[in-house]
């Protein structure tokens, strides 16, 4: 304090003593003559002419006057001063520089002092305002920590439920995934259930069809030997009555002419190809029977062939939905307990943060109590 008083009166008497220096003038460049300018006056115009583009006359101009140089003032006589007067004039000036050095160091004197007042009522004021400062941040500060308090206990509790919403949820979760697990497979144990049932379905009217087949078969094979039956029975009365017309005709013959043996013999052949033409019809009609029996055994393999593709497909598809589903649950199990556990670590940060915002808290507090009580 003491030094910033004796720089300021250092600078405040530098001030004066500068104020007080004589100021001298700089020269300025000297003005240069200009010559002045020679009025000439007109005198006399000659030949004035008019044209198209305006008049042309000739002007004599006279003379130029000369003026006279104005009178130079008189100059004033040198005053003489004595030695006296200079010295009278000197102390003069001496005393009311002192005068004034001294008025004005009185001045600052006063300043001072308002300054010195000044800056202890500022202390005062700055003192008050820290103490209150310190009384409102020690009550903020006990807010805060109550606050952080009742939080941090509502972020526990909150924890708390959550994590037996979380346990409720995986249980539940776990429960659906074994009801969904029990009726797949409850399903596909229907499914394979009904499938071994339509194969035997069909195993057994395959069995019935072949069954109808041979009995077709056996009927089939009863009507051709009782037709080759009767075609023998007819053929052998054909020959009878051949050999019964034979002999009338030869007898006829050996009595008629030529003729009757032209006329047997086209009987004879007439009777072969009649004969030929029966049993190719009773072959054509037995292959188109066959062809139709085994046509309709395989549409029937067939059929069953797609049935049992059908099942073998139901059967994949279902396999691949349970599949699906599982592996749907899996996934979503894994996402709730991943969400899970990132809740649980970001609370735990937060938590943290939260104990070490109230560790600084109490250092700082404890630091102001420290200053204070040393103050």
């Amino acid at each position: 304090m003491k030094r910033d008083k004796i720089s300021r009166i250092f600078h405040v008497l530098y001030t004066v003593h500068r104020r007080n220096l004589p100021i001298t003038k700089v020269k300025a460049k000297p003005r240069t003559n200009q010559p002045k300018r020679v009025q000439f006056v007109t005198t006399e115009v000659r030949c004035q002419e008019k044209t198209r583009g305006g008049v042309r006359y000739e002007v004599i101009l006279g003379e130029p006057e000369v003026k006279a140089a104005p009178p130079k003032k008189p100059l004033s006589p040198k005053s003489s001063m004595s030695v006296q007067d200079i010295e009278d004039k000197l102390k003069a000036a001496e005393e009311r520089r002192q005068q004034l050095e001294s008025s004005k160091i009185a001045a600052l004197s006063a300043k001072m002092q308002k300054i010195e007042e000044a800056s202890r009522k500022k202390d005062e004021q700055t003192n008050q305002f820290i103490t209150a400062t310190r009384d409102a941040l020690e009550q903020k500060m006990g807010i805060v920590t109550e606050k952080r308090e009742a939080y941090i206990t509502d972020l526990k509790t909150k924890l708390k439920d959550h994590i037996e919403n979380v346990e409720k949820t995986r249980l539940s979760l776990e429960q659906q995934t074994d009801e969904v697990r029990s009726a797949i497979e409850e399903k596909l144990k229907t499914a394979s259930l009904q499938r071994d049932e339509n194969i035997k379905k069909m195993l057994e009217r395959l069995k019935e069809h072949e069954d109808q087949v041979q009995k077709v078969k056996s009927t089939n094979n009863a009507k051709l030997q009782e037709l080759e039956t009767a075609i023998q029975e007819k053929l052998e009365q054909a020959r009878n009555r051949k050999e019964q017309i034979n002999q009338e005709q030869i007898e006829k013959l050996k009595k008629n002419n030529s003729r009757t043996l032209e006329k047997q013999k086209s009987v004879e052949s007439n009777i072969e190809n009649r004969k030929s033409e029966v049993i190719n019809l009773i072959e054509n009609k037995l292959c188109i029977a066959e062809q139709i029996r085994e046509k309709e055994i395989q549409k029937k393999l067939e059929l069953a062939k797609k049935h049992n593709e059908h099942l073998n497909e139901v059967k994949q598809s279902l396999e691949n939905r349970k599949a699906e589903q599982v592996n749907k649950i899996e996934t979503k199990l894994s996402a709730a307990e991943q969400k899970r556990e990132q809740e649980m670590q970001k609370k735990i940060e937060n938590i943290k943060k939260h104990e070490k915002h109230a560790e600084l808290v109490r250092q700082n507090k404890a630091v102001m109590a420290a200053k204070a009580s040393s103050g």
